[in-house]
């Protein structure tokens, strides 16, 4: 069984962060990892190069591939800020995100995040919402 190429690492959050090359997306990353810290309450860690994870949780499918992967995250790519939250994929689309989906402001969705340019372009409060959501999710599906 292969394992999850996306690990933890000793990287520090805040250097990664000081490190985004584009100032807004900098600031953009500063303010989101205000805002999962304020819902979620931990401190990020690094997860590969690129994500800022928050919490952590162990999962096996039902195919035995297992493994872990933080609770929510994001990461501040060049193009657009892809924001981990468990169940607002369009595979594992569930009422509450969709409801909240429609008054978020504009975004893309992907396999398994939400993609937002910047954040002006989105409400805060309800990407807030949406984490509260996803975190508790996952606390129910994945204890421990």
């Amino acid at each position: 069984m292969s394992t999850n190429k996306t690990q933890p690492t000793q990287t520090s959050a805040d250097a990664f962060i000081a490190a985004v090359e584009h100032p807004g997306k900098r600031e953009d990353a500063k303010v989101l990892d205000a805002l999962f810290r304020n819902v979620t309450g931990v401190d990020p860690v690094m997860w590969g190069p690129t994500i800022i994870g928050y919490g952590s949780y162990h999962y096996r499918y039902d195919s035995g591939r297992e493994g872990d992967i933080c609770r929510v995250g994001f990461s501040p790519r060049k193009a657009k800020h892809s924001l981990y939250l468990l169940s607002c994929s369009a595979a594992g689309d569930e009422a509450p995100f969709a409801a909240l989906r429609e008054k978020m402001g504009k975004y893309s969705r992907g396999k398994g995040c939400l993609y937002v340019n910047k954040l002006a372009d989105i409400d805060l409060a309800v990407l807030e919402q949406m984490i509260a959501l996803s975190w508790n999710n996952s606390l129910e599906r994945y204890p421990g």
